[in-house]
């Protein structure tokens, strides 16, 4: 106990991923038990209705980074001098975009949702335009708290947000007035005052070398959206490949099936704890090393970490039906088959992940751009052809096959452009020992 103490206490990488898988475990418990009161208060369709008014804000917060808070980081690191007018230039440059999006979705949101109530939609137009500029904003204090390793701070913005929307659902549920429209009035509430509470943790942060010259700041922005520009393609595939299935489902499919595949894809991110956080954590913390370090060190958590999640998967499947009767109701079963892909391509693609954190740390996500555009067209060709004859099963498994592709492409990059040897990629036997050596010395400091 004392050992694992001093790990969860350290300052060290492997601290910082000890910290951040839990809380990812947290915030995936949390997105979980809000998936399950919605889905038993709402039903199967009212659970997609509200899906849907969700839906959209994350959709274009992810289209409309630009690569900031990728950037944020990566320059943040590199030219610590600047860094006050790095993360000036990202906020300024937002404002405008939220303004010119939200009327975009305004406008369109009627004809994206052609398949439902026009009362839904009205809600998703007022939800997506306010809490837009509320999630690009988030994005990048996550960033400035990543870039400065300050991984307590960056593990509360994420926790928080899920942790007051759920208390948000169990007051209005408790004074009767739990409706769709209500819970995403709640949701704005509550992560606005996160997002407040995130900004005056890093006041002094955001005020710093305000006295940088005009040079300096021409320099920044320069830097800012120079390396931005480069990885917003790994990112914008990159959202594309997350919500290409969300986005086909409620273009085919009804209300409905939209309910029973985000319950089933929430409950799939379980298995993509660890690697979640090895990714967000390894980035910064090799940005600014030597090319040879760089690999060497994604490779071993790639090496680590893989085999322990894919042998997770086998109590997960193994119960995997049960607790999804359990916790969200019978109604919910049919989608089993697409819970137990999904699983699979949670871990595959969160290995794939780990690898492209090498590329971006080395200024190289041109390579990730590749991978992604590869993926994204062969998995959005695979659910438009399975999809209507499988219907979730063959979204699922478009998915999947997708994943594959992606850590299939990262691994023959790896050895193409850096030389590194497969082998080298998929096992070592030093890795156990250098565990172990490290879980010793954290024991013993």
């Amino acid at each position: 106990m004392r050992a694992l103490g001093r790990l969860w206490k350290g300052g060290g990488a492997l601290a910082a991923i000890a910290r951040t898988s839990a809380a990812n475990l947290l915030i995936v418990l949390l997105a979980t038990a809000t998936s399950i009161v919605t889905a038993r208060l709402f039903g199967v369709a009212g659970k997609g209705e509200f899906s849907a008014i969700q839906f959209w804000p994350t959709l274009l917060a992810g289209v409309l980074s630009f690569g900031l808070p990728t950037s944020l980081i990566y320059n943040k690191r590199t030219h610590p001098a600047h860094g006050s007018a790095f993360v000036r230039a990202g906020f300024l440059v937002q404002l405008p975009v939220c303004l010119l999006a939200g009327t975009v979705a305004w406008i369109c949101l009627p004809a994206w949702l052609g398949n439902y109530p026009d009362s839904i939609v009205r809600v998703a137009q007022w939800y997506t335009v306010l809490a837009l500029p509320m999630l690009l904003a988030a994005n990048l204090l996550s960033a400035l708290a990543q870039s400065a390793e300050n991984f307590n701070l960056y593990n509360g913005l994420r926790l928080y947000v899920p942790l007051s929307n759920l208390a948000g659902l169990a007051v209005l549920w408790a004074c009767g007035k739990l409706s769709q429209q209500t819970a995403a009035v709640a949701f704005l509430v509550t992560s606005l005052g996160v997002v407040g509470w995130a900004l005056y943790r890093q006041r002094r942060e955001l005020a710093r070398n305000r006295t940088d010259g005009p040079a300096d700041r021409k320099a920044a922005v320069r830097s800012l959206f120079g390396y931005g520009g480069r990885v917003y393609g790994v990112e914008l595939l990159g959202t594309l490949y997350s919500q290409c299935d969300k986005l086909i489902i409620l273009s085919l499919l009804a209300p409905r099936e939209f309910g029973l595949y985000t319950v089933v894809y929430t409950l799939s991110r379980t298995f993509n704890i660890v690697q979640t956080a090895i990714t967000n954590v390894v980035f910064p913390k090799v940005t600014g090393l030597a090319p040879e370090r760089i690999v060497a060190t994604v490779s071993r958590a790639f090496r680590i970490s893989f085999p322990v999640m894919l042998a997770a998967l086998v109590p997960g499947v193994l119960v995997g039906r049960w607790l999804l009767g359990l916790l969200y109701g019978q109604a919910f079963l049919e989608a089993d088959t697409a819970f137990y892909l999904l699983a699979l391509e949670c871990v595959v693609g969160g290995g794939s992940w780990i690898l492209a954190s090498s590329f971006n740390a080395m200024g190289r996500p041109g390579l990730v751009v590749l991978r992604q555009a590869i993926a994204l067209a062969l998995t959005v060709g695979l659910c438009f052809a399975l999809a209507p004859a499988y219907g979730l099963v063959g979204i699922a498994l478009a998915m999947l096959l997708g994943a594959v592709s992606r850590i299939v492409i990262s691994i023959a990059a790896m050895k193409i452009v850096f030389k590194a040897p497969v082998s080298g990629m998929l096992f070592s036997r030093d890795d156990w020992r250098f565990l172990a050596g490290r879980l010793f010395r954290t024991a013993q400091s």
